[in-house]
């Protein structure tokens, strides 16, 4: 997985509304740091610098180590409210990490050689039931995404969970069931809404 991300904070000693707009206007985003069985930790921190981080497209990936009061606290961002207009962000929900936990996240999958399939090579498309999984991780051995190789696949194959080697350290949260991530079907198969339901 990729480093550690670092975010100065402050504490937040007003809470409300008006006090949270008051913090956006000097360029500010608060910020909730909760769980480990400690006390929630209001917090704000700088809105130019959340912007980048928010930029790489991994942020609610990575774990985050904010600096607050001297201190550092590692968390995982859980949750990023978003003006509806402007897409800046306006609140910050942070997970507080303890030492050996473990965590859900949302990891992207990414196909790799797509050049190596035959079914690919001979127009077949690649339907891609989902984009990323959804995984049950040691806080320290978050992935940055799960890669699955398409190497000899043909016209017709589903690529299950069951097929997916996860990286140590990590484990699909989904486990009553093998679902598919990703079908390979002939480019037929798209033109008509019940291609898919006709092959057996």
């Amino acid at each position: 997985m990729s480093e550690a991300l670092t975010l100065a904070a402050e504490t937040r000693t007003q809470a409300g509304k008006g006090a949270s707009r008051v913090l956006r206007r000097e360029g500010r985003v608060p910020a909730v740091i909760y769980g480990g069985k400690e006390e929630p930790l209001s917090i704000h921190v700088e809105a130019k610098e959340l912007a980048r981080q928010l930029g790489t497209g991994h942020f609610l990936n990575s774990i985050v180590e904010i600096e607050v009061g001297g201190k550092t606290v590692r968390t995982l961002p859980k949750d990023v409210a978003f003006h509806p207009v402007t897409d800046r962000a306006l609140h910050v929900d942070f997970l507080r990490l303890s030492a050996n936990s473990t965590v859900h996240v949302e990891v992207p999958v990414l196909f790799i050689n797509e050049d190596a399939s035959p079914g690919l090579k001979r127009g077949g498309v690649l339907n891609i039931v989902r984009h990323e999984l959804e995984l049950v991780c040691e806080s320290d051995k978050i992935p940055d995404d799960i890669q699955i190789d398409l190497t000899g696949r043909e016209v017709g194959d589903s690529i299950h969970i069951s097929h997916v080697t996860l990286p140590a350290g990590s484990a699909s949260a989904i486990t009553d069931r093998d679902f598919t991530i990703a079908t390979i079907v002939a480019p037929s198969a798209l033109k008509s809404e019940s291609g898919e339901g006709d092959k057996a």
